[in-house]
């Protein structure tokens, strides 16, 4: 149909500015929830990335995978808990996160892109030890530590392999598992390993695919744009809480700390990525500092 054609060049007109803009422009993407279940999703997953790769952006990905781990867990008897929205890891779960992250879901998505005519390469921060890690204590509401195991926070980023990656055309695809001192592996959210990766490669945009159709207002309405300031004011009234707290929150500090804009989209609408990017619709919720 002649209409078609001419829907789909309008389309790829509008995406030209787009294009010419984030051009060199490096682009990290956290990609969790259904995208990441769901087959269609995650082979128009796989598309996007590397049609970005193809424009000349350079995508780089950081991938959680709670889904996947929850069900190797429950196969080996263990329930997955959860404290302040953060995974308790003891020393037979961690390997099995490991197993999980590091190996089948990481493999998996290099898979996918390379099908689909990229050149992944998957890492876990323990490669050149380029994510060191310490332990990390959660505050009970008394202000008392609470150990959750094997969770790490993030104590700095070496840029320089998904850097030099990036150079050379290659898309990284990140398991957010860091280094201790010692040698050791923690589980760190990969919201966060996101959010840091953003900012310390000087990200033009750090995007977060979710279950949700971004952040909504009390009423369930979808709040497209956002300052740092009218966030802060979303945390403080209790908008904002729960599973989204350690999403948003990295957002923040992403959005803070020189990354020009942070977006917070729908995973479960096909090519979620390219329509935020490449488009004027937008599917989700940009904040800026």
């Amino acid at each position: 149909m002649p209409t078609d054609a001419a829907e789909k060049a309008l389309i790829l007109a509008e995406a030209l500015p787009y294009i010419r803009r984030f051009s060199g422009k490096t682009l990290v993407i956290k990609y969790g929830g259904n995208a990441m279940t769901d087959a269609a999703l995650k082979e128009g997953f796989a598309k996007d990335v590397v049609m970005l790769k193809l424009v000349g952006i350079n995508p780089v990905v950081v991938h959680g995978g709670g889904p996947q781990i929850n069900e190797l867990l429950s196969r080996v008897g263990k329930q997955g808990e959860f404290i302040q929205g953060m995974r308790v890891t003891d020393s037979d779960t961690m390997d099995l996160v490991e197993m999980v992250l590091g190996g089948l879901v990481n493999k998996e998505i290099v898979s996918l892109i390379n099908k689909h005519g990229g050149k992944a390469v998957g890492l876990t921060g323990k490669d050149g030890h380029f994510i060191r890690a310490s332990k990390m204590y959660l505050k009970s509401e008394t202000d008392d530590e609470i150990d959750i195991g094997q969770v790490g926070e993030i104590s700095s980023i070496d840029p320089a392999l998904v850097s030099l990656l990036d150079s050379q055309d290659f898309i990284p695809v990140v398991a957010p598992i860091g280094v201790g001192e010692d040698g050791e592996a923690y589980n760190i959210n990969a919201d966060l390993v996101a959010g840091k990766l953003a900012e310390t490669l000087g990200a033009e945009k750090l995007v977060l695919m979710t279950n949700t159709p971004g952040v909504l207002d009390k009423n369930g309405k979808l709040l497209t744009g956002l300052s740092a300031q009218q966030v802060d004011g979303l945390f403080a009234d209790g908008t904002i809480h729960g599973g989204m707290l350690p999403k948003i929150s990295s957002a923040l500090d992403a959005a803070r700390n020189g990354v020009n804009a942070v977006h917070i989209i729908d995973g479960r609408v096909p090519h979620a990525l390219l329509l935020e990017i490449l488009t004027d619709a937008g599917v989700g919720t940009m904040i800026r500092a």
